[in-house]
């Protein structure tokens, strides 16, 4: 074999150089990745449209999931409280800091569920009204309804010879269990023949015949 000429000997030179050089950027090149892989990096979290979306939903949720009620009478500290839905007459003695010592929970069920805008008067012992459960219950909506077929009526009064259980109810301190009673009554004894007789209706006293002797009326069109 012939011997290598000079040029040929610095051509072999030049490309082991290159090949070298070649393989040191690769081993270096190859130890930055690693390094970057093993770094933990500060990255920005994308901000997501719908996971915002989702969060203001739960929000709203959650306070359409609170209801506002008023509870007066013989609890500690009276007041209009926050409650969750579905909370019970309980619930709001407990947020007014329990009942006084005067309390009489025999008239109101502990377990009645609330609604939003409902009032509870807790009665005392020394309550002398006659009302029945109703009346310690109460709803704004109720008694706007109320008002309001009254005053459509054309300020007539409630014949309680023809009168619905519904007409019946919107008279003062007149729930759905007396309204019943008063229906009742007309099918077991007949008509009411004046006025003064729908005190012989379980639960009408003197005091509730008071509240609504100027509202009633046994025949005619009733019209004050």
């Amino acid at each position: 074999m012939s011997k290598l000429n000079t040029n040929q000997k610095k051509l072999i030179v030049v490309i082991i150089l290159i090949i070298a050089i070649i393989l040191i950027y690769m081993i270096m090149q190859k130890q930055n990745n690693q390094f970057e892989t093993s770094t933990p990096k500060n990255e920005l979290i994308p901000y997501n449209e719908e996971e915002n979306q989702t969060t203001n939903e739960s929000e709203n949720i959650s306070k359409e999931s609170q209801i506002i009620i008023h509870i007066t009478g013989a609890v500690n500290k009276e007041g209009v409280y926050t409650l969750k839905e579905n909370s019970r007459i309980s619930d709001a003695i407990n947020s007014a800091e329990g009942l006084r010592a005067d309390a009489d929970t025999s008239k109101i069920n502990l377990a009645y569920p609330l609604e939003d805008g409902m009032k509870i008067n807790v009665p005392s012992v020394n309550d002398k009204t006659e009302n029945e459960v109703e009346p310690y219950i109460s709803s704004s909506i109720e008694i706007d309804t109320s008002n309001t077929n009254k005053e459509t009526s054309g300020n007539k009064k409630i014949n309680i010879n023809t009168a619905t259980k519904e007409e019946l109810d919107t008279l003062p301190g007149i729930g759905e269990s007396t309204a019943q009673k008063i229906i009742n009554y007309r099918k077991e004894k007949g008509k009411f023949s004046n006025i003064e007789e729908i005190k012989e209706v379980s639960g009408i006293g003197e005091s509730k015949f008071e509240d609504i002797k100027d509202l009633i009326c046994v025949n005619g069109d009733g019209a004050f």
